[in-house]
């Protein structure tokens, strides 16, 4: 299966389910890049427009780049009654965008499905000069218990499973590849999770590697979290210990 095809039928529970970035992440991003209002963003990979809702907020104008028809319109039904923002049916790769014409590339939950030699290559033809490129995650903390047995979870009934987040947090070779001259500003901000068990269960349907309902490992999997949640949850909630991971830099 192509990596844009992916998300097929998950667009609803990924926009229900999947965090947003806190305030202080987006005050960072707006400060370490001294964008105001009017500025352009390309919201790579944009999803269902997590990220690119938030931008929004803080009154740049952002395209929403992305190539799954599903998320895509999720996207534009959550963010159409905003002027600012335009949607774009295009891959990471060759985004359609004119030459020169945007002041920050954003890639939220993204950047590990993308070709990522042809990717700089695209953030160098669309950014103006010395313009930055942020990589971010909300990434599960490594440390926890409870991730830990949700990543065996996954390991058992997921054949697509490597690893939260595609298994990228392996290596910081491919930032320093990445990243003009090896150099780039790496950030992480607390963000712990609370759902409740529809919330939680979502989550981790929400994944790529997830499993569908016409798939034979899917009762097995929400059995196993259901189990999950009655071990770790208090008073009918439970914590997500999380971070939120940034990159950002020249290309």
């Amino acid at each position: 299966m192509k990596s844009t095809e992916k998300f097929t039928d998950k667009a609803e529970v990924y926009a229900k389910h999947r965090p947003g970035y806190t305030h202080e992440y987006i005050e960072y991003l707006l400060t370490a890049t001294s964008l105001n209002e009017g500025n352009v963003v390309a919201d790579i990979g944009s999803g269902t427009g997590i990220l690119s809702g938030q931008l929004l907020e803080s009154g740049l104008t952002v395209f929403g780049v992305e190539p799954n028809d599903d998320m895509r319109r999720k996207a534009e039904l959550a963010l159409k009654q905003n002027g600012r923002f335009i949607s774009v049916n295009a891959a990471a790769e060759h985004t359609t965008l004119d030459d020169q014409s945007v002041d920050l590339v954003t890639a939220a939950q993204a950047f590990h499905w993308f070709d990522k030699e042809k990717f700089k290559q695209e953030c160098q033809r669309i950014l103006k000069p010395n313009a930055k490129v942020a990589l971010v995650w909300n990434s599960r903390d490594g440390s926890s218990v409870l991730n830990k047995e949700s990543a065996e979870i996954c390991q058992r009934y997921c054949p697509n499973f490597k690893g939260f987040s595609g298994g990228i947090e392996e290596t910081e070779d491919v930032f320093k590849q990445f990243y003009k001259d090896g150099k780039y500003d790496f950030r992480r901000f607390r963000n712990d999770l609370e759902f409740d068990f529809a919330g939680f269960l979502g989550r981790y349907l929400s994944a790529s590697y997830a499993p569908k309902k016409t798939d034979k490992e899917y009762e097995p999997f929400v059995s196993a979290f259901t189990d999950l949640f009655k071990k770790y949850s208090n008073n009918g909630k439970i914590i997500i210990p999380n971070v939120i991971r940034s990159y950002l830099g020249e290309v």
